[in-house]
This record gives C-alpha cells, structure tokens and sequence, in this order.
C-alpha cells in the first residue's frame, strides 16, 4: 500500500454515548447556521484560538459519530488511497479471483508493483457506480418489458 489506507475505528471501540451527543450537537449547530461558512470550534482551554474547520469536514464527521454512537465501525479511506487485491475485492463484496478477472479485463485500472497489483480506492468507486448503473438500467429495461408484455 502507499502509505496508510485509512484511520479505522472498530465497532465497540468509542463511547456510543458521548458520540451521539456529540453528533447532536453538531447537527443541531449546522442546523442553526447553515450555509457554507467554515464552522469555528471555540474550547474551554483554546483561550484566544479557535479552530476553524471547513463545513464539509464537520459534516462528515457528524456522521461518523452517528455512525459511532450506532455501534457500527468506520474507516476513512482517502481517494488517491492505494489497496491490494484483498481490500479491493472486500471493498467490492467479491471474490479476490473475480476481482482479478475484472483488472485483467480492464475493466478497473491498476499498477504493478514488483508482483503485486494495487488499486486506488476512487478507480473502485468508479467501477462500483459504473456497475451500479448498469444494474438499475438492466433492471427498467425488465420492468418496462414486463409492463409491455403485461406480465407486471
């Protein structure tokens, strides 16, 4: 891998109920002053600093805790992020092998490293909308064939 993945916090790991009042308070702070201003935390021992943080990042965290406080893991896995076969295909929800067949296809990029394949985390988020959609598509093309043969 380049580097680290990710941080990753395991179910159980954080107080499922400081994380909920935590991310009600955030919630209830956006909700009170929305737009798209960056959020400013001021703290008991910060004395003049506060610290500035960007809106969207505060949002993301808000749903980390509630993710927390719901008892459930989170990994943060930046984009340029880059995985082994392993990760990508558990990523996936699919066998390490298909996964191959899908690299070697090329129907997701990857690189080389001596032996080794890696794959970066926005190339399998890519082929996971990709495949997505097509899903959807295949499933109307069904429905609306089922309507016109008036089976639905």
């Amino acid at each position: 891998m380049s580097g680290r993945t990710g941080g990753v916090i395991r179910p159980g790991d954080a107080d499922a109920e400081l994380a909920s009042r935590a991310a009600r308070r955030i919630r209830d702070y956006l909700a009170a002053h929305p737009g798209t201003d960056p959020v400013t935390i001021r703290g008991e021992l910060a004395g003049d600093d506060s610290l500035v943080v960007p809106r969207e990042a505060t949002v993301m965290f808000a749903q980390i805790l509630a993710l927390l406080a719901a008892g459930q893991g989170v990994q943060l896995i930046p984009d340029a992020a880059e995985l082994t076969t392993q990760q990508a295909a558990d990523f996936l929800n699919v066998s390490r092998p298909y996964l191959i067949g899908l690299l070697e296809a090329g129907e997701i990029p990857f690189r080389l490293v001596g032996t080794h394949r890696r794959v970066r985390f926005v190339d399998l988020r890519e082929y996971r909308r990709r495949d997505d959609l097509s899903r959807r598509n295949a499933a109307d093309e069904l429905t609306q064939l089922s309507e016109e043969l008036g089976l639905y």
